[in-house]
């Protein structure tokens, strides 16, 4: 899993940085005057007096100011862009040992900016940061080593680096943890470990991290199961407009879990993830538009979220797309396009579209009649446990439709679908059993 670092908000606190830099930095009295000008021209937004006091003071080997006139040139601040320069400042910094310097060199080697990338030298340069306890740095490092980019792959060591960071408070890191603990990367799987460094994120308002908490205490993975928490963690996460968060959120209102049963609230934070693209939320929209929960009944609205669900590839929604095209509710009743909708969601192994489509190959709706894909598709859709695909399957082996006929595979068939409580399966079961 790759966590993606804004550099370029890391560079926006210069400000900050730098006063840190001059607490701990002993500087030249004339270059202290031509950096403290230099930063109050930063500040103000005129980079071209900030250029002048900082270039002054950098020549004369002023650190902080070095860093500066990395940001600048690495930003367009008062300069044209240009990566190259960046670096040039970048590194006269770096050498003297800053960290921050050090570390923006490890993103510009990692990246390929104004160098040619070069993972070993970004695991350099980010060494020589984390040694001196930048933690993102340090969380920059570890992943180079879960994933062998720039120096041998090391799972020992990524999670030593990973530490690090997260025992300073760096809440990605503490993310990043929580994940792999949780999915079993790097470090054997422990729902208990990754319950604790998702908390710790979350405690600090890591949205990614307080929705995964609200999962934990939602399926009780790693601690005891307890909805309203679930609910808390999710609503802080939603509140943040994280829309994974607000799907599952609008979840918890539908179904009553941790909270009193709303269905209007139940749309109301589906709608917010749905309007940012979340494709399940877009799918449970659509079927509260459908059914009339929590909104007014509305065929139309239902399909148009189904729509929007499925053509980002929701097998789901996909199948219900088809159904409605099917019975012309809410669309036009087009069989090809329902042929079309299922197929989509069969292909991704979902086993009622499998039916469905093995239906429409078997009456020749949509498509043309056809025993011999009508069978593959009732098999598809039966050997997942789908109760009518079995039925069907069973009734085109004692018919010999598609297949020959074979009263055994018959049997077999209704058999599996009768023990699932299919009473035509178990009436054909017993006629065959007369016969």
């Amino acid at each position: 899993m790759q966590i993606q670092i804004n550099f370029l908000r890391a560079m926006q606190v210069i400000a900050v940085i730098v006063i840190m830099i001059l607490l701990s930095c002993w500087l030249y009295p004339r270059q202290q005057g031509d950096f403290d000008r230099g930063l109050k021209a930063y500040e103000s937004g005129n980079y071209a007096s900030a250029l002048k006091d900082w270039l002054s003071a950098a020549e004369n080997g002023n650190v902080a100011a070095q860093f500066g006139l990395g940001l600048m040139y690495a930003n367009g601040q008062g300069v044209p862009k240009n990566a190259a320069e960046a670096v040039s400042w970048y590194r006269l910094a770096a050498e003297q040992g800053l960290a921050d310097a050090q570390f923006s060199l490890g993103i510009i080697y990692a990246s390929g900016q104004g160098v040619v990338l070069n993972g070993a030298e970004a695991a350099y340069w980010y060494r020589q940061a984390a040694e001196q306890g930048h933690a993102e740095a340090q969380q920059k490092l570890g992943f180079m080593y879960a994933y062998g980019d720039g120096v041998p792959q090391n799972a020992a060591e990524a999670m030593r680096w990973y530490r690090h960071a997260a025992e300073q408070g760096h809440a990605d890191t503490q993310y990043i943890l929580g994940f792999l603990y949780a999915n079993g990367q790097i470090v054997p799987k422990s729902s208990t470990e990754a319950a604790r460094w998702y908390r710790q994120a979350a405690e600090q308002g890591h949205a990614l991290a307080q929705n995964e908490l609200g999962r934990i205490y939602a399926t009780g993975q790693g601690i005891s199961k307890n909805p309203s928490e679930a609910v808390r963690w999710y609503h802080q996460a939603a509140e943040q407009g994280l829309a994974v968060a607000q799907h599952n959120l609008g979840f918890m209102y539908a179904n009553g879990e941790g909270v009193p049963k709303n269905s209007a609230e139940a749309v109301r934070w589906y709608r917010l993830a749905a309007e940012q693209g979340d494709a399940e939320a877009q799918k449970n929209l659509a079927l509260m538009y459908v059914n009339g929960q929590g909104v007014p009944k509305n065929s139309e609205k239902g399909a148009h979220w189904f729509l929007r669900a499925a053509e980002k590839g929701h097998a789901d929604a996909q199948y219900n797309l088809g159904l409605m095209f099917a019975s012309g509710q809410g669309v036009p009743r087009n069989d090809a396009e329902a042929v079309r909708w299922y197929r989509k969601a069969a292909d991704q192994d979902l086993s009622e579209a499998q039916f469905e489509l093995g239906v429409r190959y078997a009456l020749g709706q949509g498509v043309s009649e056809n025993a011999n894909e009508a069978v593959y598709w009732f098999r598809q859709a039966a050997m997942q446990g789908y109760k009518d695909a079995q039925y069907n399957l069973g009734v085109m082996y004692a018919k010999g439709r598609g297949v020959k006929k074979n009263t055994a595979e018959a049997a077999h068939w209704f058999s599996q679908a009768a023990a699932q409580g299919h009473l035509d399966a178990q009436h054909n079961l017993d006629v065959l059993d007369d016969t």
